[in-house]
């Protein structure tokens, strides 16, 4: 980890712990279909592993998701970054601590099989470079280009 991410990540506090092993057990009992949590020892970064959903435009094709787990865990949402195609994706006034990184993906899921072009945002580039430069994602500013919803 760089100095600069080690900054921006405090420790996890101990209700924060508490749950992400409560959630962690729930996952290896009865994991969301079409995930796999790539084990570690890092429990404030999950690797997670989402198959496309057959039928689909993401059918038969693999993708890792990062998940970061901020000090306040669940009062605080969780950031997800795709390691590979979909775009950042975070969740602000639609979060709740009862929501578990199981519903997340399950979110995700849908999200993907309701998907009718398989292309990122228009300006996925500037965001991913202005990212880069340091800004969290929970700084940005998001503008939709979406005028149905």
């Amino acid at each position: 980890m760089t100095s600069s991410s080690a900054t921006a990540r405090k420790a996890l506090s101990k209700i924060a712990c508490n749950r992400l092993q409560k959630e962690l057990l729930e996952w290896q009992v009865n994991p969301p279909a079409g995930f796999k949590h790539k084990v570690t020892d890092n429990l404030q970064r999950w690797v997670i592993e989402v198959n496309g959903a057959p039928g689909t435009l993401y059918a038969n094709e693999t993708y890792q998701l990062q998940v970061d787990f901020p000090e306040h865990y669940p009062m605080e949402a969780p950031q997800l970054v795709n390691l590979v195609l979909l775009p950042v994706y975070i969740l602000y006034d639609s979060w709740s601590p009862a929501m578990t990184v199981s519903s997340i993906c399950i979110s995700i899921l849908s999200m993907l099989s309701s998907s009718t072009v398989k292309q990122r945002p228009e300006d996925n580039d500037r965001y991913v470079k202005n990212c880069r430069n340091g800004r969290s994602p929970k700084e940005t500013r998001w503008w939709f280009h979406d005028d149905k919803v």
